[in-house]
């Protein structure tokens, strides 16, 4: 079924697509709620994620993204808010075994994160083990409870075919979002990808662009071809930037 499928809309994508914006205009507001505010560094400290989480806080965003061991302080710090604890799984290479990426998944949420973002293997993409693939996502998805989970795809290592593969398969195995980029590889998220990716799941996913995002220019542009989430560790100075161009 999983190959019928993906051959299916690799027809699909030859026959009809069209690159062209999927909304019209963003607004400062939009950019806002979308923004994951990022700190995934190795060498962050409980003092930086504080600061991030506070900077979430000032600017309204949509959540942080935040490595594992610093989900209780992230939690601690937004416990007032409506800021969402976003972290990461398989991270960055996403060749952990299925049963590690699942348990991961377990004692996130147990700490307390809202929404996962986990990386699929992309070396058994490659070597189209679309079974093994589907159900790595699908044992992270299962642990997840109905918590969002995301799937970074890691564009820059995949070709076209297995871009549309791995949308189809995230889809399948009940993933709600494919995510350009874990921002570790040598390219980011371009709008050629999310435009690409938000054409493929259409309105049953939804698609998180990161990886290389820096200005409000940037995170606008990639709503309109097709982002819902934005991945970035430059949250508050595209929130400044966008007020000084559009106001507060």
């Amino acid at each position: 079924m999983l190959e019928y499928e993906i051959e299916k809309e690799i027809v699909r994508y030859r026959e009809s697509y069209e690159f062209k914006p999927f909304r019209e205009s963003v607004s400062l507001e939009d950019v806002r709620r979308a923004i994951e505010h990022t700190n995934l560094k190795p060498f962050a400290t409980p003092d930086d994620i504080i600061k991030l989480c506070q900077e979430a806080k000032d600017n309204r965003l949509y959540g942080v993204c935040v490595n594992p061991c610093y989900i209780p302080i992230a939690k601690r710090e937004l416990s007032e808010t409506d800021v969402r604890v976003v972290t990461v799984v398989g991270f960055p290479l996403g060749a952990n075994e299925s049963r590690t990426k699942a348990q991961e998944t377990v004692f996130a949420i147990e700490s307390g994160a809202d929404e996962i973002d986990m990386v699929l293997n992309i070396g058994m993409l490659k070597a189209k083990e679309w079974e093994f693939v589907y159900e790595d996502i699908r044992s992270v998805v299962e642990a997840a409870r109905g918590k969002t989970v995301k799937v970074i795809l890691e564009t820059c290592y995949l070709d076209l075919e297995e871009k549309i593969a791995a949308c189809v398969i995230s889809k399948l195995a009940g993933a709600h979002y494919v995510k350009t980029s874990t921002g570790f590889g040598p390219k980011g998220a371009t709008v050629e990808d999310v435009h690409l990716l938000k054409w493929i799941v259409g309105k049953e996913m939804k698609v998180k662009a990161a990886g290389g995002i820096r200005t409000f220019e940037d995170a606008a542009k990639m709503m309109m071809y097709g982002a819902d989430k934005i991945g970035t560790s430059s949250g508050h100075r595209i929130v400044m930037e966008g007020e000084e161009k559009h106001g507060g």
